[in-house]
């Protein structure tokens, strides 16, 4: 194995794009007000992200070629500058969410104020995009990451009924204090942030810094296979313990305080540094890969020098996208705007904008002058077919249910 287990791209893509800022939050505020009535989601998800993952990534590894190079040859400057535009706006927004996220999870551990991090945080990011190998990038950040699965020790020191958590999962329905729209408001929320363009992105991208090769597509399937899955287990945990502290109350969660809140009951001071660590790991990790994805992105498109392989002075174009991307979300940031109802909105934007991104993959995957006889096959094309509806239904939905909701208020 080339990386630490062979997995580690798939545990950091997965904690990144799976538990950064905005899935923390979602996941606790479902699981305070449905339970695990949506938790059906978060496996649709996982389905989803898995299948996207796998596509893309043997895509990079057998064609050799990055993804938005591949997209444009494959759909044309017009239509893969849609596609262009879409992503990187929610790749940016996204980015923007991650760093206030730092920021306010380092708030939590220092009661500094969170516009006082801002600026530290996505100096720090920078720094590591700069100065930091990518392999050690991906192992550092994703093992620091692993210990939000504090969560589901939590869950199982909290003592809950299980027999009502099964229930909630396995037999769904809207509770009544709550309307159908926004609980499919949420539903379409979960589904966006599982299935974030930008983690497709920095996992094939990743395969191409790593030069993956035909050899390499049984070690990505591992990755995406036991990355996405640990992702989602833990999104559920995290819905679990909001479902258990917080429902029975009828407090609705709003702040990243209240989300580690379950954690601090069931194991103290010890548990909560614990998970703090994870959280700073998780939003940290989602900023390196939505950094690394603005100018993945551009400098794929446009055909530019790129890859942290490459020396900034050797790939300037793509180190000053993320410079300046950086700088925008610090900017937005300094605002005083919520980076949590930031991401909120860039998940639900995300299931707008995923089919400009699933699409061409899609159609790249099943192209023989591509991927030669590693197209896919029966099986995979007919799941595919059936996501591929589930997100022309999801991104047709996702405006109207915004505003019927008021954002899920």
């Amino acid at each position: 194995m080339k990386r630490l287990l062979g997995v580690a791209l798939g545990v950091l893509t997965a904690i990144g794009g799976f538990l950064d800022i905005g899935d923390l939050v979602t996941n606790a505020v479902v699981g305070s007000r449905f339970g695990l009535n949506l938790a059906w989601v978060v496996v649709v998800g996982v389905i989803g992200i898995c299948l996207f993952a796998q596509m893309s990534g043997r895509v990079a590894a057998v064609s050799e070629r990055a993804t938005f190079e591949i997209i444009r040859e494959r759909l044309g400057p017009r239509t893969a500058g849609a596609n262009l535009v879409a992503s990187f706006l929610i790749n940016l927004l996204t980015l923007t969410a991650e760093v206030g996220g730092i920021a306010l999870a380092l708030q939590l551990a220092s009661s500094v104020e969170p516009r006082l991090w801002i600026p530290v945080a996505a100096l720090a990011v920078w720094l590591v995009i700069w100065r930091t190998k990518f392999s050690v990038l991906e192992n550092v950040t994703g093992l620091l990451g692993l210990t939000l699965v504090v969560f589901a020790v939590a869950l199982f020191l909290l003592g809950p009924d299980w027999s009502e958590l099964a229930d909630q999962a396995l037999s769904p329905t809207v509770p009544g204090d709550e309307g159908p729209a926004l609980y499919w408001y949420y539903a379409i929320a979960l589904f966006g942030a599982a299935m974030t363009p930008y983690e497709v992105f920095f996992f094939s991208s990743g395969a191409r810094e790593e030069r993956w090769t035909v050899k390499d597509v049984a070690q990505s399937r591992v990755n995406v296979f036991v990355g996405f899955p640990f992702g989602g287990v833990l999104s559920i945990a995290i819905a679990a313990c909001a479902a258990v502290v917080f429902l029975p109350h009828s407090v609705e969660v709003s702040s990243l305080s209240q989300i580690v809140l379950p954690v601090a009951l069931a194991g103290g001071k010890l548990a909560l540094a614990v998970v703090l660590v994870g959280i700073v790991a998780a939003t940290f990790g989602a900023a390196l890969e939505t950094g690394l994805s603005s100018g993945y992105t551009l400098a794929q498109f446009f055909g530019w020098s790129w890859g942290k392989y490459r020396r900034p002075s050797h790939a300037a174009r793509f180190h000053l996208t993320m410079i300046i991307a950086l700088l925008v979300a610090v900017l937005v940031l300094m605002t005083s705007v919520d980076p949590i109802r930031v991401t909120e909105f860039s998940v639900v934007f995300s299931a707008v904008a995923l089919p400009l991104t699933y699409l061409p993959i899609l159609l790249v995957a099943n192209d023989p002058e591509y991927m030669g006889k590693h197209v896919n096959g029966r099986a995979t094309n007919a799941l595919a077919l059936v996501y591929l509806v589930i997100i022309l239904v999801a991104s047709l939905a996702a405006i109207p249910l915004l505003i019927a909701t008021g954002g899920g208020s």
